[in-house]
């Protein structure tokens, strides 16, 4: 798959897995998260879904190191439907929910996720810079 078609399946998909690299251990730490592609940019924010604590790893893992890897796929019985993308960047964490990026990319998750319209991600959210998008498909 080239990267137009890459970034189109992946803006499609409902869910990806955000990979930060730990601060604490240097393991990889990966968590399902909603997203959406914005311009250029992978963007996810922390949202009102219940979390074990509000200090996320992620967050802090990307202020530390500034880079991410997202993985966007589909699984089907039918092994001919199958497809992955990944994408890599430059990652940081957006705070100001008020900045014009940060309304941008939080309007994005609004109009893509119904349960967003209820109640809008309050953030911080996370941006990676899509610098390099690697695919597969089996069709």
């Amino acid at each position: 798959m080239d990267r137009e078609e890459c970034l189109i399946r992946a803006a499609a998909a409902p869910i990806a897995r955000l990979a930060t690299l730990s601060t604490l251990t240097d393991a990889i730490d990966l968590v399902p998260v909603t997203f959406s592609i914005v311009g250029e940019s992978f963007v996810s924010a922390v949202d009102h879904k219940p979390k074990t604590t509000r200090v996320l790893a992620r967050i802090a893992n990307v202020r530390a190191r500034g880079s991410a890897t997202v993985l966007v796929d589909y699984w089907a019985d039918d092994w001919t439907q199958l497809w992955w993308v990944r994408l890599r960047g430059r990652a940081v964490v957006i705070d100001d929910m008020d900045a014009v990026d940060a309304r941008i990319a939080t309007d994005a998750l609004v109009a893509k996720y119904a349960q967003y319209r209820e109640v809008r991600p309050a953030g911080p959210l996370i941006a990676v810079q899509i610098d390099h998008v690697r695919g597969w498909s089996a069709s």
